[in-house]
């Protein structure tokens, strides 16, 4: 099976998306299940993990109801909060909903990423820890040294950060990036989604050789058993066409890869990590 394990959907009728103006044109407009299908369809991907684009119970609930309505939706990743007191009983009924797979910490935009080292937020993650709920991790590259350090206190934490941590492609600067995400590459429940990273490089300039660095990187402190494909649609449309962003990664590829590594990177390694149905 594989596995597109990273995009979004969202309608502009809703007003919980603050971040998405008119200001950026390719993505102010609805994007739906029935706009994904071709492309989907031309690279034989079965199914799509929709992650979370607004920080709302009301968003994930929105989701959840695309998802009853789409096949090819094969999980949702939702939103809570965990310095809200009744976040359990949110996700209570939330993995209520059968295509509910986890939820994500958006670190990425928090003014101080060190909230997430405060006792309370570390209780409630280890809670989801022992429960082995995936979590997704959304962080940028100067938030990593913190982000390890919440990940040395919730060892048991089955987490994927997105978009490979967000690196500074655009100045082609490797470090700190490379040393922090090969340590939170030593935590075995943490895996890395090759995703997201045309928006981390010039948008109109990027060339394909720019990523190479980057992913063999992530490929070389995760191995091919703890990587996901995701494409970031439909907000790669700001520097790349979702068949761009599928090219990047292909290029990239080790050559001595076979049959196995690509399918566990295209769809089994998402089907574990998210314990897919």
């Amino acid at each position: 099976m594989r596995i597109d394990a990273h995009q979004h959907y969202w309608t502009m009728q809703r007003t919980d998306y603050g971040w998405i103006t008119e200001e950026l044109p390719v993505l102010y407009r609805d994007y739906l299940p029935e706009h994904l299908e071709d492309h989907l369809r031309k690279h034989n991907i079965d199914g799509t993990i929709v992650v979370q684009a607004a920080p709302t119970i009301e968003e994930t609930e929105y989701i959840l109801a695309l998802a009853d309505r789409s096949d090819s939706i094969l999980g949702i990743v939702g939103w809570l909060d965990l310095f809200e007191s009744h976040h359990r009983e949110q996700f209570e009924r939330f993995k209520e909903h059968p295509k509910f797979v986890g939820f994500r910490i958006m670190i990425q935009d928090m003014p101080d990423a060190s909230v997430i080292l405060e006792p309370a937020f570390v209780e409630a993650l280890r809670g989801y820890a022992e429960l082995d709920v995936p979590v997704d991790l959304l962080v940028k590259a100067d938030q990593l040294e913190v982000l390890c350090e919440l990940l040395d206190a919730v060892p048991g934490l089955r987490g994927v950060i997105d978009h490979i941590g967000k690196p500074p492609i655009a100045r082609q600067a490797l470090e700190p990036w490379a040393a922090l995400i090969e340590r939170a590459a030593g935590h075995s429940n943490i895996y890395c989604k090759l995703s997201g990273m045309v928006t981390e490089a010039e948008h109109d300039s990027w060339t394909t050789e720019q990523f190479q660095p980057y992913i063999e990187h992530v490929l070389r402190v995760f191995g091919s058993e703890r990587i996901l494909f995701g494409t970031d649609w439909p907000v790669c449309l700001l520097a790349a066409s979702y068949d761009e962003v599928v090219d990047v990664l292909e290029a990239a590829l080790p050559a001595e890869w076979g049959g196995q590594e690509r399918a566990k990177l295209y769809g089994e390694n998402a089907r574990t990590f998210y314990k897919l149905r």
